[in-house]
């Protein structure tokens, strides 16, 4: 039996983040990008695509709205700690297109450690056994939200 969407974490984050412009919103906030005009001329947005856009993280408290102009009123987007904890799935989903899109050219982009320079890299690690763990390692098990699914249907694992 499928899962219905409100028992799914990846479903529900959908909900809330699981559209281009969404996504693209947030990788600019990561960038620093933050007010209306600065998104709009980056991403080549409809205006009213943009408003709808940022209202709605802005009601799902990912970004904040912060007034940095007066006459007439103005507003800045920041990440909000729940919007920075978005930080690996953009990450994922960049790498992902780095492999299997990018071409022979590489990488339009490397993340590296700010304070060394040294590129990044992103894992999932086993805190208890200290070891790297790859994706064919993970497996699930129902959490303490889960409603009434069997094991099969708990998670995801590849």
């Amino acid at each position: 039996m499928p899962m219905s969407p409100a028992g799914c974490s990846i479903a529900d984050t959908l909900e809330v983040i699981g559209d281009r412009w969404s996504i693209l919103i947030l990788r600019d906030a990561f960038r620093g990008v933050r007010r209306f005009d600065e998104l709009q001329r980056d991403l080549g947005i409809a205006r009213n695509v943009l408003t709808d856009r940022l209202q709605k993280l802005v009601d799902h408290r990912v970004l904040m709205r912060r007034p940095y102009q007066t006459r007439p009123t103005r507003y800045e987007y920041r990440l909000t700690p729940k919007g920075r904890d978005l930080s690996p799935a953009l990450v994922a989903l960049m790498r992902w297109g780095d492999t299997w899109l990018a071409g022979d050219a590489g990488p339009p982009l490397v993340l590296t450690h700010r304070e060394c320079g040294a590129p990044l890299d992103q894992a999932f690690v086993c805190w208890s056994c200290d070891t790297t763990v790859t994706p064919t390692e993970i497996g699930s098990r129902p959490g303490p939200g889960a409603k009434g699914f069997g094991r099969a249907n708990a998670g995801i694992s590849a």
